[in-house]
């Protein structure tokens, strides 16, 4: 891990490109925005994390060329003084900010600081839907005005196709202004985590197929309704269900679990090290989401061979599984139709990917999508003038 600083490099070794989030969580966005970093400072670009809190179990997943940056901020939305600061200070070339929040933040940031620095806001979910159904009110205020804001960065980025037409849609600005830069999540690391053994004892050899999630337990992911088809699952047939991840709804699915009679079937062990392993040996992955922007734990677990059933929520499954060619699609909260596709993958309905098509999704192809992006010239590994606007 790298260490945690607030120092400034020197005078002779700024960072070429800083990103900007709460912390480092257990997460898609945090664990995107990990791998990227990582990749680009193994391609020799210096690199700065800035984080609210220095905290998260994707802080032991940077490289060693990753400086994090600990703003020491109590919440995200007090962090904004710290980070006006660091991009006097630094004035990195280019910054970018993934959350809503994080949003928000960046841009009033720079707007304060005036430094010479690029701002990228790279966005990671269906904006319609994250005003419906974000839990807090400032998220949902921040969603509000952040269209409104989008005008103030020099780059928009999502992470989808659907999700850049969400924000054309919400902000109207052209499409054509907004790039599309996937999340690097097909990687040889993961790859070979996938290979490690599993010492789960349900995945051991003689018993029943394990259905496989993983996300945050929130009401996003909809975990209920993929309880609720686990449990029309188990009337026809005897199987499994790990849910991986943690969030407040916890005692709330483990009540549901209960209360539909699969308590003894269901097992929820929290955020893991390695969910990948996990994918490798299931027998369907199952993604019940409301809303997504581009969920890389379905292509994780395309790359880890693993057949997927997903609901056809914006944004994300419909275009990863091109259309429903590698993957069942099925309508969202829909308990029955989610359990068909399910026992159909169960009775050897699968839909293998062509490993071609995951091509959009490995380091090279997203780093070439980010840099042509954001314009990140070649690292030089000199000193960057840090003028003001």
């Amino acid at each position: 891990m790298a260490p945690l600083t607030d120092r400034p490099y020197g005078p002779k070794a700024r960072c070429d490109v800083a990103f900007f989030l709460p912390n480092l969580e257990g997460g898609g966005a945090e664990r995107n925005v990990a791998s990227l970093a990582s990749l680009l400072a193994d391609r020799g670009y210096r690199v700065d994390i800035v984080l609210a809190q220095a905290t998260g179990p994707f802080l032991a997943q940077l490289g060693p060329g990753v400086r994090v940056v600990d703003l020491r901020a109590r919440r995200l939305a007090t962090s904004l003084v710290g980070l006006i600061r660091y991009l006097r200070r630094e004035c990195p070339p280019v910054l970018t900010s993934k959350t809503v929040l994080a949003d928000v933040v960046a841009l009033v940031a720079t707007r304060f600081a005036r430094p010479r620095t690029r701002v990228t806001v790279w966005v990671a979910a269906d904006l319609y839907s994250e005003h419906a159904h974000l839990e807090l009110w400032r998220g949902r205020v921040a969603v509000r005005f952040l269209p409104y804001m989008y005008r103030w960065a020099d780059t928009l980025m999502a992470v989808s196709s659907g999700v850049a037409k969400s924000v054309a849609r919400v902000s109207g600005l052209p499409l054509t202004s907004i790039r599309v830069v996937h999340a690097p999540a097909v990687t040889e690391e993961k790859r070979l985590l996938a290979q490690e053994p599993l010492a789960h004892p349900w995945f051991q050899d003689g018993q029943p197929p394990v259905v496989l999630g993983v996300g945050r337990l929130r009401p996003q992911k909809d975990f209920a309704t993929l309880l609720r088809a686990f449990a029309l699952v188990r009337r026809q047939r005897p199987a499994r269900l790990v849910i991986l991840g943690e969030g407040w709804q916890r005692s709330a699915l483990e009540a549901l679990a209960r209360e539909l009679g699969v308590a003894g079937d269901v097992d929820m062990p929290g955020f893991v090290r390695n969910p990948f392993s996990y994918m490798a040996h299931a027998a369907v992955f199952a993604l019940s989401s409301i809303y997504e922007g581009l969920p890389t734990v379905v292509i994780e677990a395309l790359a880890c061979g693993c057949p997927v059933v997903s609901s056809d929520c914006p944004s994300g499954p419909r275009e990863i599984l091109d259309g429903g060619r590698y993957g069942h699609l099925v309508p969202v909260g829909d308990a029955e139709a989610l359990a068909e596709a399910i026992l159909c993958t169960l009775s050897g309905d699968t839909r293998p990917v062509d490993p071609s098509w995951l091509e959009q999704y490995t380091p090279d192809y997203v780093l070439r999508q980010y840099i042509a992006a954001v314009g990140l010239a070649a690292p030089t590994g000199s000193g960057i003038s840090c003028g003001r606007a």
